[in-house]
């Protein structure tokens, strides 16, 4: 709990200008890739070696997508080819432009196993209106009936809009294994949570870890809980992960984000994540003494009005948090009439 009174170091004040680069440690370069989205960016990361260069993670499958990457293959990346592409999980914002690397620029492509499936499973798994087993997903959540009329009738989010098809090989990245990249060595952490077999990589001398969305400042990952898994415990997940991650954990390494800026403070990051996460647990559960649906605990959860941009996530994350609550015996949970789950706090405890 001590180390909830530290404060993260921020070595940059200003991400890097579009098409450009900074150098954050030695031999890594930090580029910043837009987004169509309220997260309007994302982080990718460039390893110097001496048979090229490789890339962690790569942005959206778009035209001006492609065009940064070009403008940057063409400046700051100019003499050494893409070896390598390294995505630290399935995420369109972080694989979108793996498959397109690999075809057009003849990278290896490394990735966990569950990263790799997920990915070409949802590239290949196209849906015009959204399914049956979506549509009552969002009504067992609560989804009022005036967005579920709106929403049965549009195209749903597809990962082919954003990803390019992922080739059918691949190199096998696991967990605890150990890499070198870039000239370093670094130990592979595997996390969960945010997403299934989320790759991090800790250099082996202490001084940066490459942590995608697992670790992030200011702002906690997604976690969220979804019509392909509905009794999913991605919040125990996450949890588990984060206390792993403690035990190497240092304060004055360099934490390069999938999203906001590069920080210093590992340890202190961590303990906040955990203990925000236990925080908002302590409130739904006290909020939950009456039923309510997930939808209803938007504002309990979040402390703030969520826009319509975001619904979508804070209706996945709001179920996650009341399923966990569910799993560990603490709420429980019954079907009403129009199919959404009204979760209450159990009255024998």
């Amino acid at each position: 709990m001590a180390n909830l009174t530290r404060k993260l170091r921020y070595p940059f004040e200003s991400p890097p200008p579009e098409g450009e680069v900074i150098e954050v440690a030695d031999g890594i370069l930090w580029a910043r890739l837009p987004l169509p989205m309220a997260l309007d960016h994302v982080n990718v990361y460039i390893l110097d070696g001496d048979d090229g260069w490789t890339i962690i993670d790569t942005g959206f499958n778009s035209r001006r997508t492609r065009a940064i990457w070009q403008k940057l293959l063409d400046g700051p990346l100019a003499g050494k080819p893409v070896r390598r592409v390294l995505i630290t999980h399935h995420h369109p914002d972080h694989v979108g432009l793996a498959g397109w690397f690999v075809t057009e620029h003849g990278a290896e492509l490394m990735m966990s196993r569950t990263a790799w499936l997920m990915a070409r499973m949802l590239t290949l798994d196209e849906q015009a209106v959204p399914t049956s087993e979506t549509m009552n997903y969002w009504k067992s959540a609560g989804m009022s009936a005036e967005i579920l009329a709106k929403r049965a009738n549009e195209r749903p989010f597809n990962f082919v809009d954003a990803v390019a098809q992922l080739p059918l090989g691949y190199t096998r990245i696991v967990g605890d294994s150990r890499l070198v990249l870039g000239g370093r060595g670094w130990l592979v952490l595997e996390g969960n949570g945010h997403a299934p077999e989320h790759l991090t990589l800790w250099a082996e001398d202490s001084s940066v870890v490459l942590s995608g969305d697992q670790i992030i400042p200011s702002i906690s990952p997604n976690i969220g809980v979804y019509a392909t898994e509905p009794e999913a415990d991605p919040v125990s997940e996450w949890l588990e992960s984060c206390e792993r991650f403690q035990i190497y954990a240092q304060l004055s390494q360099l934490v390069l984000p999938g999203h906001k800026l590069p920080f210093v403070g590992t340890e202190t990051r961590l303990d906040q994540l955990i203990q925000n996460h236990h925080g908002a647990l302590r409130r739904l559960e006290a909020f939950l003494v009456e039923p309510r649906t997930a939808v209803e605990c938007f504002r309990t959860l979040f402390k703030r009005e969520i826009p319509a941009g975001e619904y979508g996530l804070a209706l996945v994350e709001a179920m996650a948090h009341c399923v966990h609550l569910w799993h560990a015996g603490r709420v429980t949970r019954t079907r009403r009439e129009d199919g959404a789950w009204v979760w209450q706090m159990r009255g024998d405890l």
